[in-house]
Order: structure tokens, then C-alpha cells, then sequence
């Protein structure tokens, strides 16, 4: 097996330069995690009292349940909080349960991502692998998303398929679909039996579909697959240059709004440098990009020119 190629802090960074990435926050992580709840319940109140703003408010929502897996991603490193212990707690109860995910079971997963990134062994590399395709194909892969069809290969057919069988899947399935949905199906109905019941006391039980359960059904699979997009695909010598083993994005405020929440889109600092705590790669951004290594790495003024790049005809 060929490992993804690495660098130390110290090629870039001196010491004292260095010392404010390796420092993690008691409180920043929960912070993000309270925003993160706080963003979805103003958007649901708002759809309730506002019914024009549905739609608007569906994208809102699904935009945030994206953001619960990247701050689920955010604890697989251990970023959420200084204890391991409230780390998980977030990362897993608050983050990944209420999107059918489970932290226990992504870890390792993802960090096979980190340490084969673009290698054969990357359980990734079938996101990336693909790219470019032709403006028709994406169009269609979008088309799956917001009519919810991902949403129930992910939610149903797939988990029906793990209960029929304990084997080896021979269905073409995506490791992260059987790892991050496939095997926690129960806490996931459980967390959302719940979550109903509370929307029936409040009198809106018809909100709990319309407002959390159909936005996880379309923007969320859709933001999901653009981001996972924009992280790797079409990025050239990826397999064998740590300065592009992905690529950042310029997110500007509606992407960050509506695609790339919490710093998401600042990728290649992330592969560069994955324990350093999302809230802080801008900054790690910025002072990478003062040193001329950064020139070889991959930035995309935007997702739409990611778009744009990952739908060109082979020459």
C-alpha cells in the first residue's frame, strides 16, 4: 500500500509560527454545534410562521444538516472539544445521529481517507474518480438529489440490503453510504420519533416533514455531493503531491450560507494539516499562502468555476 505523500509543520512554519494552529478551544466546538441547532430551529420557526419562506428555509436547513456531518468530521479529529469524551458526545448524539450517521463508525473510515488520500486505497477516490463527466451527467446525478431518490437508496434500500444479508455488498454501494448510513439506522428513527413527537406537541406536526425531513431528503444530499466534488475531483497529481491532494474553494457569503458551511470549503489546508481545527484554516489558509509552496496548490474562485472545471469535454 502506497500511504498519501506528507509534510511536517516544520517545512513551512517555523516553531513560533506554527504554534497557534496546534491549539484547540474548550468552548469554540459546542459553540458551533449550539449555531449549528440554532440556525435550524430559526429556520424551521420561520417556515412555520412564514409559509412563503418555506422553500428558502428548506435549503437553510439542509445546508445545516451538512453542517451537523462537517462538525461530525470536525470530532472524528477530535476538534469539538479539548475532552474526548464531550468530543464524542457532540461529535456522535448531537452531530451524527439526528443525519443517520454514526462517529464510531466514520473515524476510521475517514482516516483511511487521510492516510491513502488519491490512492488506490483511498475509500474515497470513487467520488473523484469519475470526474470529469459530461454537463448531462451531472445534471442527472443533481436531478437524483433534490428528488429525493439518493436520500432513499441511502435511508432505505440500502440499510433493507445490510439486514438481508451480513456478507460482502456486491451492489456498487459507496463505502461512506454503508459505513455513515447503513449502520445507524436505529438511533437515526429513534432521534426523528422523537423530534416528530415534539413537533406534534407544538401543533406543526406537518413542519417535521416539510421542514427537516424533506430538506435531508434533497438540499442536503445535493450540497453533499458538490462538496465532495469540489474537494477532489479533477485536481491533477493529487496522488502524488501533498499541496494537491485537494482543493480549496472560495466560498463566498451565500456559499457559505447555502453550500459550504463551517470553513468546509478550505480543503487543501485540511489534507495538509488535519488536526488543525476547522474554525482556524483560514487563518492556516492565509498563512500558507504567504509561503511560495502555496503556489502549487489548487484554489477555485468559486464552486460554480468547480463546476465549470468538472463538467469540461476530454480534449
Amino acid at each position: 500500500m502506497s500511504a498519501a505523500p506528507r509534510i511536517a509543520p516544520s517545512a513551512l512554519f517555523t516553531p513560533q509560527e506554527w504554534k497557534p494552529f496546534q491549539m484547540r478551544s474548550a468552548w469554540v466546538g459546542p459553540l458551533l454545534v449550539t449555531h449549528c441547532w440554532a440556525v435550524i430551529v430559526l429556520a424551521v420557526l420561520a417556515g412555520v410562521l412564514i409559509p412563503w419562506l418555506i422553500p428558502l428555509c428548506m435549503m437553510i436547513v439542509g445546508t445545516r444538516q451538512l453542517g451537523l456531518a462537517i462538525l461530525m468530521h470536525e470530532a472524528a479529529h477530535g476538534g469539538l472539544s479539548k475532552s474526548n469524551r464531550l468530543n464524542d458526545f457532540l461529535g456522535h448524539w448531537l452531530c451524527a445521529v439526528p443525519i443517520g450517521a454514526s462517529l464510531k463508525a466514520y473515524r476510521p473510515y475517514h482516516m483511511t481517507h487521510h492516510r491513502f488520500a488519491q490512492q488506490a486505497e483511498d475509500p474515497d477516490l470513487m467520488l473523484s474518480a469519475p470526474f470529469p463527466v459530461s454537463p448531462a451527467s451531472l445534471r442527472r446525478k443533481l436531478l437524483r438529489d433534490l428528488t429525493g431518490q439518493t436520500f432513499f437508496k441511502q435511508r432505505v434500500l440500502l440499510p433493507l440490503a445490510q439486514a438481508r444479508s451480513s456478507g460482502p455488498r456486491d451492489d456498487g454501494a459507496h463505502d461512506y453510504e454503508s459505513i455513515v448510513t447503513g449502520r445507524s439506522v436505529l438511533p437515526f428513527l429513534a432521534f426523528n420519533a422523537v423530534l416528530l413527537a415534539g413537533f406534534i406537541a407544538a401543533g406543526v406536526w406537518w413542519a417535521f416533514f416539510l421542514l427537516w425531513l424533506a430538506p435531508m431528503a434533497t438540499w442536503f444530499p445535493m450540497v453533499t455531493r458538490l462538496r465532495n466534488i469540489a474537494e477532489h475531483a479533477c485536481v491533477e497529481s493529487s496522488s502524488a503531491d501533498p499541496f494537491r491532494a485537494a482543493r480549496t474553494t472560495k466560498a463566498s457569503l451565500w456559499e457559505r450560507a447555502f453550500i459550504a458551511p463551517y470553513w468546509v470549503n478550505f480543503h487543501a489546508e485540511h489534507h495538509l494539516f488535519m488536526h488543525v481545527p476547522c474554525w482556524k484554516l483560514p487563518r492556516l489558509h492565509s498563512a500558507i499562502h504567504a509561503k511560495p509552496q502555496a503556489e502549487a496548490m489548487e484554489v477555485a474562485p468559486g464552486y460554480a468555476s468547480v463546476l465549470k472545471a468538472v463538467t469540461r469535454r476530454p480534449e
